[in-house]
């Protein structure tokens, strides 16, 4: 096993070439070759030609350096053909578009999330947004570090308020429904963002434009490569990302949705606030 520095060294130029990829259909000629086919008969879940793309050349990337002897993978494209929890010490999870309906509809609102996860828990992660030309990376106990094109790193933090009312809602433009929309219009935070990748919305927290993220599932629910590799940056950042109930996200479980209700944060008023979510949809349940 090699160290987890070096596999980030190995990483952040795979961060960057995919990023490219993405860049390269979302500007150049290969907007019109995007091919989107969706995973559902509703039109809810689209795939292009560029989410194929992308996933094809980090797997590839990452199975040329590090092999499968060592690594197991899931991604967000390859997992229908997965039976269940991935039995490797180390898995990698994968979402190559994070953000899918925002890079068709050109908000610019996209992102990469790669995660390597022990035990259920990231060790390993690196957030890439292309449109910014950044990359933010991190490992466990090692702080969150943003990188530029040109090669400049430094480290960042969410930020220090801890007042609610000060604090800013990251929120979804799609992914809402009655019981969120219930919640959000019963915490009353005054200021709101809307971004629209997960990957977007925790980078926003890390850059102190915003403090608070909450995912709440109805009929499906988040999926493991939308959150691993988003919790990382955060926490190492001095964020905090649980369950309602406090409890940490767990990932390869054998089950890929994230039931329940998250709360992301800047880590000031996360316990208050994740019970008071708690009160509010117990009493919208009753």
């Amino acid at each position: 096993m090699k160290e987890l520095q070096s596999i980030l060294e190995l990483l952040r130029p795979i961060g960057w070439g995919a990023s490219d990829i993405l860049r390269s259909y979302y500007h150049g000629k290969k907007q019109d070759d995007l091919n989107v086919e969706y995973k559902d008969d509703k039109g809810k879940d689209p795939v292009t030609a560029a989410d194929l793309a992308v996933n094809n050349y980090i797997l590839k990337k990452l199975k040329n350096e590090l092999g499968s002897e060592d690594f197991g993978y899931i991604s967000e494209e390859t997992y229908q053909n997965q039976d269940g929890k991935n039995n490797s010490e180390w898995v990698w999870i994968i979402d190559p578009l994070d953000g899918t309906k925002d890079f068709i509809n050109k908000t610019g609102e996209y992102a990469i999330h790669i995660a390597l996860v022990r035990n259920k828990r990231p060790e390993l992660a690196l957030v890439a947004i292309p449109e910014a030309e950044k990359l933010y990376y991190a490992i466990k106990d090692g702080g969150t570090f943003v990188e530029t094109l040109d090669g400049n790193r430094k480290s960042v933090r969410v930020s220090e308020r801890d007042n609610p009312q000060d604090l800013t809602l990251v929120v979804s433009r799609s992914h809402r429904n009655e019981r969120l929309n219930y919640l959000l219009e019963k915490l009353t935070f005054k200021n709101q963002k809307s971004v629209g990748s997960v990957g977007g919305k925790i980078v926003a927290i890390i850059e102190q434009q915003a403090d608070i993220y909450i995912s709440l599932s109805g009929k499906s629910a988040p999926k493991d490569w939308d959150m691993a590799a988003p919790e990382l940056i955060l926490t190492e950042a001095g964020g905090k990302y649980t369950h309602f109930d406090g409890t940490p996200l767990q990932y390869n479980t054998g089950d890929i949705s994230q039931w329940g209700g998250l709360l992301a944060s800047n880590g000031k008023c996360h316990e208050m606030l994740c019970k008071e979510a708690e009160r509010i949809i117990k009493d919208f349940d009753e």
